[in-house]
């Protein structure tokens, strides 16, 4: 397989993934391209590889916690909403998804990253390991722990509906 073609076939595969670990869109594509570079560069050895898909994730996480490393990139967080909305307002659901968004975004680097490669990639706990460099025992550990933290922010995180009196 050619670096074009990988490209072409896995690139929005890599941008979806890229979305879910940073949280930003721009984030996101500014990840991939910098992974996608340095993958070019290495594109013969990383296809000898036996599993090229796993590597260039692997590089796409690995470079999503180099970025969060620095303490020149880290983002201020916005003060949590005031209000949660009524049930049958239109805005619910939207307000939901954002919330849930906003606090899978807040979790630590590797709990996201098994959240984000578990339930949006879809990938068993063996995979997640290869991916992540660790043992499927330590992948269920973060998910344990990032569901459990989801639950409790989510219950504690009041919600609000734009444009709503607050």
């Amino acid at each position: 397989m050619t670096f074009e073609e990988y490209v072409l076939t896995r690139g929005p595969a890599l941008m979806r993934l890229a979305r879910l670990l940073t949280g930003d869109d721009y984030r996101a594509e500014d990840l991939v391209q910098d992974v996608l570079a340095r993958a070019f560069v290495r594109w013969p050895k990383i296809v000898r590889v036996e599993r090229p898909e796993a590597y260039v994730r692997r590089m796409l996480v690995n470079a999503n916690a180099s970025w969060w490393r620095r303490r020149s990139s880290r983002e201020v967080s916005v003060s949590r909403v005031v209000d949660r909305p009524g049930v049958g307002d239109l805005g619910t659901d939207a307000v939901e998804r954002d919330a849930m968004r906003r606090l899978i975004v807040s979790l630590p680097q590797r709990q996201r990253a098994v959240l984000v490669l578990r339930y949006y990639e879809d990938l068993d706990d063996v995979a997640i390991a290869e991916i992540l460099d660790c043992s499927p025992a330590t992948v269920r550990t973060h998910a344990m722990r990032a569901l459990a933290t989801l639950r409790a922010d989510y219950s504690a995180t009041p919600l609000t509906v734009p444009g709503s009196p607050t």
